[in-house]
Protein backbone atom coordinates (compact mmCIF):
# COMPACT_ATOMS: atom_id res chain seq x y z
CA UNK A 1 0.00 0.00 0.00
CA UNK A 2 1.04 3.25 -0.73
CA UNK A 3 1.79 6.11 1.45
CA UNK A 4 -0.77 8.59 -0.98
CA UNK A 5 -3.00 5.96 0.66
CA UNK A 6 -2.02 6.90 3.86
CA UNK A 7 -2.12 10.84 3.58
CA UNK A 8 -4.09 12.15 6.48
CA UNK A 9 -7.22 14.08 5.17
CA UNK A 10 -8.12 17.31 5.49
CA UNK A 11 -10.80 17.13 8.04
CA UNK A 12 -8.16 14.57 10.01
CA UNK A 13 -5.54 17.69 9.51
CA UNK A 14 -7.68 20.36 10.66
CA UNK A 15 -9.75 19.05 13.10
CA UNK A 16 -9.20 20.76 15.82
CA UNK A 17 -12.92 22.34 16.57
CA UNK A 18 -15.65 20.62 17.44
CA UNK A 19 -17.18 18.55 20.56
CA UNK A 20 -14.30 15.97 21.49
CA UNK A 21 -15.43 12.49 21.51
CA UNK A 22 -14.52 10.57 24.56
CA UNK A 23 -11.74 7.80 24.56
CA UNK A 24 -11.97 4.07 24.50
CA UNK A 25 -12.03 0.88 26.59
CA UNK A 26 -9.02 2.22 29.19
CA UNK A 27 -5.91 5.01 30.33
CA UNK A 28 -3.00 6.98 27.38
CA UNK A 29 -1.96 10.76 25.43
CA UNK A 30 -5.07 12.89 26.72
CA UNK A 31 -6.41 16.45 28.03
CA UNK A 32 -9.95 17.95 28.51
CA UNK A 33 -12.25 19.20 26.23
CA UNK A 34 -14.33 22.45 26.34
CA UNK A 35 -17.82 22.44 28.30
CA UNK A 36 -20.42 23.59 25.51
CA UNK A 37 -20.42 27.20 24.67
CA UNK A 38 -16.89 27.58 25.69
CA UNK A 39 -13.80 28.34 23.44
CA UNK A 40 -10.63 25.00 23.63
CA UNK A 41 -8.79 26.04 25.99
CA UNK A 42 -5.21 26.86 24.28
CA UNK A 43 -2.89 23.82 23.71
CA UNK A 44 -0.18 23.17 26.45
CA UNK A 45 3.09 24.87 26.20
CA UNK A 46 4.67 22.59 28.56
CA UNK A 47 7.69 20.63 27.19
CA UNK A 48 7.61 17.07 27.76
CA UNK A 49 11.86 15.75 28.07
CA UNK A 50 12.16 13.77 25.24
CA UNK A 51 15.10 11.39 26.71
CA UNK A 52 15.78 9.70 30.14
CA UNK A 53 15.17 5.85 31.39
CA UNK A 54 11.97 5.40 29.66
CA UNK A 55 10.56 6.64 26.59
CA UNK A 56 7.73 9.37 26.89
CA UNK A 57 4.31 9.05 25.93
CA UNK A 58 3.77 6.28 28.26
CA UNK A 59 3.78 7.54 31.62
CA UNK A 60 4.73 11.01 31.06
CA UNK A 61 3.05 13.49 30.54
CA UNK A 62 0.35 13.00 33.10
CA UNK A 63 -2.31 13.73 32.47
CA UNK A 64 -1.62 12.58 29.02
CA UNK A 65 -2.48 14.72 25.46
CA UNK A 66 -5.88 14.66 24.13
CA UNK A 67 -4.49 14.38 20.65
CA UNK A 68 -2.70 10.74 19.23
CA UNK A 69 -1.63 9.45 15.78
CA UNK A 70 -0.27 5.80 15.56
CA UNK A 71 1.50 5.33 12.42
CA UNK A 72 2.53 1.84 11.65
CA UNK A 73 5.73 0.73 8.91
CA UNK A 74 7.32 -1.94 7.46
CA UNK A 75 11.72 -1.95 6.89
CA UNK A 76 13.04 -2.81 3.77
CA UNK A 77 14.70 -6.13 3.58
CA UNK A 78 18.75 -4.81 3.44
CA UNK A 79 17.81 -1.54 5.82
CA UNK A 80 20.01 -1.54 9.36
CA UNK A 81 18.01 -1.12 11.64
CA UNK A 82 20.05 0.68 13.78
CA UNK A 83 21.01 4.00 12.13
CA UNK A 84 17.33 4.24 10.98
CA UNK A 85 16.89 4.18 14.87
CA UNK A 86 19.58 6.82 15.31
CA UNK A 87 18.17 9.18 13.12
CA UNK A 88 14.56 8.84 14.27
CA UNK A 89 15.71 9.73 18.01
CA UNK A 90 17.83 12.63 16.52
CA UNK A 91 14.54 13.92 14.64
CA UNK A 92 12.79 13.67 17.80
CA UNK A 93 15.64 15.86 19.56
CA UNK A 94 15.29 18.55 17.17
CA UNK A 95 11.66 18.02 16.88
CA UNK A 96 10.30 18.19 20.32
CA UNK A 97 13.21 21.23 21.26
CA UNK A 98 10.85 23.36 18.65
CA UNK A 99 14.63 23.64 16.34
CA UNK A 100 12.81 21.40 13.32
CA UNK A 101 12.59 23.41 10.30
CA UNK A 102 9.93 20.94 9.77
CA UNK A 103 7.38 22.20 12.25
CA UNK A 104 6.85 25.21 9.79
CA UNK A 105 6.60 27.32 12.91
CA UNK A 106 4.88 25.66 15.25
CA UNK A 107 5.66 25.43 18.90
CA UNK A 108 6.54 21.53 19.50
CA UNK A 109 4.35 22.18 23.13
CA UNK A 110 3.73 18.75 24.99
CA UNK A 111 4.64 16.81 22.65
CA UNK A 112 5.98 13.02 22.90
CA UNK A 113 7.08 10.54 20.29
CA UNK A 114 7.51 7.02 21.08
CA UNK A 115 8.94 4.41 19.09
CA UNK A 116 8.67 0.36 19.22
CA UNK A 117 9.73 -2.54 16.77
CA UNK A 118 7.69 -5.17 16.01
CA UNK A 119 8.43 -9.13 16.26
CA UNK A 120 10.19 -9.63 13.11
CA UNK A 121 13.03 -6.83 14.44
CA UNK A 122 13.27 -7.82 17.73
CA UNK A 123 13.30 -11.94 16.43
CA UNK A 124 16.45 -10.67 14.37
CA UNK A 125 18.48 -9.83 17.13
CA UNK A 126 17.32 -12.78 19.91
CA UNK A 127 14.19 -14.85 19.38
CA UNK A 128 13.83 -15.18 23.18
CA UNK A 129 13.28 -11.60 23.66
CA UNK A 130 10.32 -9.88 24.83
CA UNK A 131 8.43 -8.54 22.22
CA UNK A 132 9.49 -11.77 19.94
CA UNK A 133 6.39 -12.69 19.72
CA UNK A 134 3.72 -11.83 17.57
CA UNK A 135 0.02 -11.52 18.46
CA UNK A 136 -2.49 -14.64 17.94
CA UNK A 137 -5.50 -14.12 16.28
CA UNK A 138 -8.66 -13.35 18.22
CA UNK A 139 -12.75 -13.72 17.47
CA UNK A 140 -14.16 -11.02 16.63
CA UNK A 141 -11.46 -9.98 14.40
CA UNK A 142 -11.91 -8.70 10.53
CA UNK A 143 -8.36 -7.63 10.02
CA UNK A 144 -6.70 -7.16 6.27
CA UNK A 145 -3.57 -8.55 5.84
CA UNK A 146 -1.87 -4.94 5.20
CA UNK A 147 -3.78 -4.18 8.80
CA UNK A 148 -1.99 -6.96 10.88
CA UNK A 149 1.46 -6.76 12.29
CA UNK A 150 4.40 -4.34 11.60
CA UNK A 151 7.76 -3.65 11.91
CA UNK A 152 7.79 -0.14 13.39
CA UNK A 153 5.55 1.94 15.92
CA UNK A 154 5.56 5.75 15.53
CA UNK A 155 3.07 7.12 18.42
CA UNK A 156 3.08 10.67 18.09
CA UNK A 157 1.14 12.60 20.80
CA UNK A 158 0.36 16.22 21.26
CA UNK A 159 -2.20 18.81 22.58
CA UNK A 160 -2.28 21.47 19.64
CA UNK A 161 -3.93 18.66 16.76
CA UNK A 162 -2.26 20.38 14.39
CA UNK A 163 1.52 19.50 15.67
CA UNK A 164 0.47 15.43 15.00
CA UNK A 165 0.28 15.21 11.27
CA UNK A 166 2.75 17.52 10.56
CA UNK A 167 5.55 15.57 13.38
CA UNK A 168 4.33 12.52 11.45
CA UNK A 169 5.57 13.85 8.01
CA UNK A 170 8.79 15.40 9.39
CA UNK A 171 9.53 11.27 11.05
CA UNK A 172 8.36 10.00 7.66
CA UNK A 173 10.45 12.42 5.59
CA UNK A 174 13.43 11.18 8.10
CA UNK A 175 13.22 7.89 7.21
CA UNK A 176 12.62 8.44 3.72
CA UNK A 177 12.26 5.11 1.32
CA UNK A 178 13.79 2.97 4.23
CA UNK A 179 10.75 2.46 5.65
CA UNK A 180 7.10 1.47 3.56
CA UNK A 181 3.74 2.77 5.74
CA UNK A 182 1.58 0.00 6.99
CA UNK A 183 -1.30 1.51 8.54
CA UNK A 184 -2.12 4.80 10.60
CA UNK A 185 -4.62 5.76 12.80
CA UNK A 186 -5.67 9.11 14.59
CA UNK A 187 -7.51 9.58 17.76
CA UNK A 188 -8.41 12.14 20.40
CA UNK A 189 -9.76 11.47 24.10
CA UNK A 190 -12.14 12.74 26.49
CA UNK A 191 -12.20 15.27 29.24
CA UNK A 192 -10.71 14.38 32.35
CA UNK A 193 -12.08 13.16 35.56
CA UNK A 194 -10.77 12.75 38.95
CA UNK A 195 -10.15 9.36 40.21
CA UNK A 196 -7.79 9.55 42.42
CA UNK A 197 -5.19 12.05 44.04
CA UNK A 198 -2.85 12.70 40.66
CA UNK A 199 -5.19 10.60 38.88
CA UNK A 200 -7.33 10.97 36.49
CA UNK A 201 -9.36 8.95 33.22
CA UNK A 202 -11.69 9.67 30.32
CA UNK A 203 -14.84 8.90 29.34
CA UNK A 204 -15.27 6.35 26.16
CA UNK A 205 -17.33 6.03 23.49
CA UNK A 206 -19.85 4.35 25.12
CA UNK A 207 -19.96 7.04 28.00
CA UNK A 208 -18.60 5.00 31.23
CA UNK A 209 -14.97 6.35 32.70
CA UNK A 210 -12.32 4.53 31.47
CA UNK A 211 -8.41 3.90 32.47
CA UNK A 212 -9.43 3.43 36.59
CA UNK A 213 -7.58 0.51 37.07
CA UNK A 214 -3.60 -0.31 35.98
CA UNK A 215 -0.10 0.58 37.19
CA UNK A 216 -0.34 4.01 38.50
CA UNK A 217 2.23 3.75 41.24
CA UNK A 218 5.83 3.46 40.72
CA UNK A 219 5.65 0.29 42.85
CA UNK A 220 3.03 -0.87 39.97
CA UNK A 221 5.35 0.18 37.10
CA UNK A 222 7.96 -1.56 37.84
CA UNK A 223 6.53 -4.99 38.52
CA UNK A 224 3.85 -4.87 35.60
CA UNK A 225 4.99 -2.38 33.04
CA UNK A 226 8.61 -2.05 32.99
CA UNK A 227 11.12 -4.36 31.14
CA UNK A 228 13.56 -5.18 34.05
CA UNK A 229 15.57 -7.43 31.87
CA UNK A 230 17.61 -8.81 30.03
CA UNK A 231 20.07 -5.89 29.51
CA UNK A 232 19.36 -4.83 25.68
CA UNK A 233 15.20 -4.35 26.20
CA UNK A 234 15.94 -3.01 30.13
CA UNK A 235 13.26 0.62 30.87
CA UNK A 236 10.88 -0.58 27.56
CA UNK A 237 8.21 -2.24 27.98
CA UNK A 238 5.59 -4.38 25.26
CA UNK A 239 2.79 -2.30 23.20
CA UNK A 240 -0.06 -3.77 21.86
CA UNK A 241 -2.80 -1.87 19.25
CA UNK A 242 -6.13 -2.94 18.46
CA UNK A 243 -8.25 -0.43 16.47
CA UNK A 244 -11.73 -1.75 16.75
CA UNK A 245 -15.13 -0.45 15.69
CA UNK A 246 -18.13 0.24 18.22
CA UNK A 247 -21.91 -0.48 17.04
CA UNK A 248 -22.52 2.67 19.69
CA UNK A 249 -26.37 2.25 17.96
CA UNK A 250 -26.95 -1.09 19.54
CA UNK A 251 -25.25 -0.56 22.54
CA UNK A 252 -27.35 2.97 22.80
CA UNK A 253 -30.40 0.86 22.76
CA UNK A 254 -29.82 -1.07 26.01
CA UNK A 255 -31.27 0.59 29.17
CA UNK A 256 -28.58 2.13 31.59
CA UNK A 257 -28.70 -0.52 34.52
CA UNK A 258 -27.92 -3.09 31.06
CA UNK A 259 -25.12 -0.62 29.94
CA UNK A 260 -24.26 -1.10 33.55
CA UNK A 261 -24.27 -4.51 33.74
CA UNK A 262 -22.14 -4.93 30.31
CA UNK A 263 -19.17 -3.04 32.24
CA UNK A 264 -19.61 -3.75 35.89
CA UNK A 265 -19.27 -0.39 37.08
CA UNK A 266 -22.12 2.53 37.21
CA UNK A 267 -21.66 4.93 34.11
CA UNK A 268 -22.45 8.07 36.06
CA UNK A 269 -19.66 7.81 38.85
CA UNK A 270 -17.47 4.84 37.29
CA UNK A 271 -18.13 2.88 40.98
CA UNK A 272 -18.32 -0.61 40.96
CA UNK A 273 -21.57 -2.49 40.82
CA UNK A 274 -20.63 -3.92 43.99
CA UNK A 275 -20.50 -0.92 45.73
CA UNK A 276 -17.65 1.69 47.41
CA UNK A 277 -15.40 4.65 45.61
CA UNK A 278 -14.16 4.47 41.99
CA UNK A 279 -11.08 3.07 42.63
CA UNK A 280 -12.64 0.43 45.07
CA UNK A 281 -11.28 -3.13 43.93
CA UNK A 282 -14.62 -4.86 42.80
CA UNK A 283 -16.27 -7.13 44.62
CA UNK A 284 -16.32 -10.04 42.44
CA UNK A 285 -18.01 -12.52 45.20
CA UNK A 286 -21.08 -9.77 46.64
CA UNK A 287 -24.51 -10.90 45.78
CA UNK A 288 -28.00 -9.56 46.10
CA UNK A 289 -30.23 -11.26 48.71
CA UNK A 290 -31.78 -13.14 46.25
CA UNK A 291 -28.40 -14.63 45.33
CA UNK A 292 -27.44 -12.59 42.07
CA UNK A 293 -24.13 -11.39 41.60
CA UNK A 294 -24.24 -7.77 42.21
CA UNK A 295 -21.21 -7.95 39.33
CA UNK A 296 -22.57 -9.95 36.61
CA UNK A 297 -20.88 -13.07 35.23
CA UNK A 298 -20.37 -11.19 31.99
CA UNK A 299 -19.11 -8.17 33.34
CA UNK A 300 -15.95 -6.57 31.78
CA UNK A 301 -14.39 -5.95 34.68
CA UNK A 302 -15.25 -9.38 35.91
CA UNK A 303 -13.68 -11.01 32.68
CA UNK A 304 -11.01 -8.72 32.59
CA UNK A 305 -9.74 -8.65 36.47
CA UNK A 306 -6.05 -9.46 36.78
CA UNK A 307 -6.41 -11.36 39.64
CA UNK A 308 -9.26 -13.68 37.95
CA UNK A 309 -6.76 -13.86 34.98
CA UNK A 310 -3.94 -14.18 36.63
CA UNK A 311 -1.80 -12.24 35.06
CA UNK A 312 -0.62 -8.15 35.96
CA UNK A 313 -2.01 -5.02 35.36
CA UNK A 314 -1.99 -3.30 32.05
CA UNK A 315 -1.44 0.24 31.81
CA UNK A 316 -4.38 1.17 28.53
CA UNK A 317 -4.71 3.68 26.92
CA UNK A 318 -7.35 3.87 24.12
CA UNK A 319 -8.66 6.92 21.92
CA UNK A 320 -11.91 7.71 19.76
CA UNK A 321 -12.27 7.39 16.37
CA UNK A 322 -14.52 8.28 13.36
CA UNK A 323 -12.37 7.46 10.44
CA UNK A 324 -12.77 4.80 9.22
CA UNK A 325 -15.70 4.18 11.50
CA UNK A 326 -16.85 5.23 14.66
CA UNK A 327 -14.65 3.74 17.45
CA UNK A 328 -11.32 3.21 19.52
CA UNK A 329 -7.87 2.64 18.81
CA UNK A 330 -6.87 0.51 22.23
CA UNK A 331 -3.38 0.74 23.16
CA UNK A 332 -1.80 -1.25 26.09
CA UNK A 333 1.66 -1.47 27.64
CA UNK A 334 2.58 -4.25 29.87
CA UNK A 335 5.95 -6.20 30.32
CA UNK A 336 4.70 -9.63 30.16
CA UNK A 337 2.69 -10.38 26.63
CA UNK A 338 0.66 -13.01 28.63
CA UNK A 339 -1.10 -9.65 30.41
CA UNK A 340 -2.71 -8.89 27.14
CA UNK A 341 -3.41 -12.42 25.71
CA UNK A 342 -4.37 -13.90 28.52
CA UNK A 343 -6.88 -11.36 29.13
CA UNK A 344 -7.94 -11.29 26.00
CA UNK A 345 -8.57 -15.10 25.77
CA UNK A 346 -10.54 -15.15 28.44
CA UNK A 347 -12.56 -12.35 27.82
CA UNK A 348 -12.98 -13.81 24.04
CA UNK A 349 -15.38 -16.62 25.96
CA UNK A 350 -17.82 -14.31 27.44
CA UNK A 351 -16.81 -10.65 27.74
CA UNK A 352 -20.47 -8.68 27.12
CA UNK A 353 -18.47 -5.83 25.77
CA UNK A 354 -16.97 -7.53 22.80
CA UNK A 355 -20.27 -8.21 21.49
CA UNK A 356 -20.15 -4.56 20.56
CA UNK A 357 -16.79 -4.42 19.10
CA UNK A 358 -15.02 -6.04 16.00
CA UNK A 359 -11.29 -5.28 15.63
CA UNK A 360 -9.65 -4.26 12.45
CA UNK A 361 -5.80 -3.59 13.06
CA UNK A 362 -3.75 -5.12 15.16
CA UNK A 363 0.10 -5.20 16.24
CA UNK A 364 2.02 -5.46 18.94
CA UNK A 365 5.90 -3.83 19.50
CA UNK A 366 8.55 -3.84 21.65
CA UNK A 367 8.86 -0.04 22.39
CA UNK A 368 12.65 0.86 22.95
CA UNK A 369 14.20 1.76 26.48
CA UNK A 370 14.49 5.72 26.75
CA UNK A 371 17.83 7.24 25.02
CA UNK A 372 19.89 10.20 25.00
CA UNK A 373 22.15 12.29 23.32
CA UNK A 374 25.21 10.16 23.96
CA UNK A 375 22.98 7.26 23.79
CA UNK A 376 21.14 6.54 20.64
CA UNK A 377 17.53 5.33 20.51
CA UNK A 378 17.46 1.66 19.92
CA UNK A 379 21.44 1.37 20.67
CA UNK A 380 21.10 -1.08 23.26
CA UNK A 381 19.30 -3.93 20.66
CA UNK A 382 20.80 -2.79 17.23
CA UNK A 383 24.20 -2.08 17.59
Amino acid sequence: MSRADHRPSRRAFLGVTGTAMAAGLAAGCESGSPQSGQLDAPASTTPVSPTGQYQAGITLPQPAQPNLLAVVADLGDAVAVGPLLADLGDAILTLTAGTDARLLGLAPGDLTVTIGVGPRLVRMVDPSLPGAVDLPQFSREQIAPQARGGDLLMQICASDALVVPIVAAALLNQAGDRIHERWRQSGRRGSNIPVDQGLTAPRNLFGFIDGIVGPHTTVQEQRDLWLAAPAPVADGTIAVLRRMELDLPRFATLSVADQEAVFGRYRATGVPLSGGTITSDPNLGAKTPDGRYLIPADAHVRRAHSNVVGVGLMLRRSYSTDEPAPGLLFISFQNDMRTFTNTLTRMDHSDALLEFTTTTASATFLILPGFDQQNPLGATLFH
